[in-house]
């Protein structure tokens, strides 16, 4: 499978590596308490791999055992593909007006947290909050308290939540805020394997770069 990065070039992936990467944007999707950054290219590899797997199935004879074990394996993919996808929706309509300011402020060239169906789906989902708010509530109101902020109304992910994590690479001097009255901040070092909980805000960065992985 190959998979286009921002440069048009092209990272071809194994299979193996290819159904790694989908479990470890599972996990971290599954444990951060904010959307992570779309995977479009990681989606599009797996459904295509899929395909080719299910096509070699029906080529294959019946009765082999090695049938059944790929039939499982293509469950197993389809399960944690689908499971992925439900989680970012789950994330979308909780936190839908603060995503959608975080994509409209985005920089270019910086990677979008929506693939373009999860934009329209946050954006349909919204302007049907409004409608509904409106014709439920605020046509009853005063004039002066028909505007809602939705950005203030609907909580935003709570980016100081503790996570569990497992270091694929080591770090050094990442800065951690100790709970004191004083607040001091202090470096320390992230070894390779090693396990850790930690505030989310703290290693998102390094979430995003795949440093370590939300477990």
């Amino acid at each position: 499978a190959a998979m286009a990065d921002g440069e048009d070039e092209e990272l071809v992936l194994s299979p193996a590596q290819l159904l790694l990467s989908l479990e470890q944007a599972w996990l971290n999707e599954k444990f951060a308490p904010e959307l992570l950054e779309s995977k479009p290219e990681i989606i599009e590899c797996v459904v295509e791999q899929l395909d080719h797997m299910e096509a070699n199935l029906k080529r294959a004879k019946r009765g082999d055992l090695k049938v059944s074990v790929h039939h499982m394996e293509i469950e197993r993919i389809r399960y944690v593909l689908s499971s992925y996808l439900r989680c970012r929706l789950v994330k979308i309509e909780k936190f839908f007006p603060h995503i959608l300011e975080k994509e409209k402020s985005r920089a270019d060239g910086e990677p979008s947290i929506l693939s373009p169906e999860e934009f329209a789906f946050a954006k349909e989902y919204m302007a049907n909050t409004e409608t509904h708010l409106k014709n439920v509530a605020l046509k009853h109101m005063p004039p002066n308290l028909q505007k809602v902020s939705l950005l203030k109304s609907v909580p935003k992910p709570n980016l100081d939540s503790f996570v569990f994590l497992r270091v694929l690479e080591r770090q050094e001097n990442i800065l951690v805020e100790p709970e004191t009255d004083e607040q001091r901040e202090y470096a320390i070092t992230l070894e390779e394997g090693s396990q850790h909980l930690i505030r989310y805000k703290t290693v998102a960065p390094l979430v995003a770069s795949g440093a370590v992985q939300l477990i």
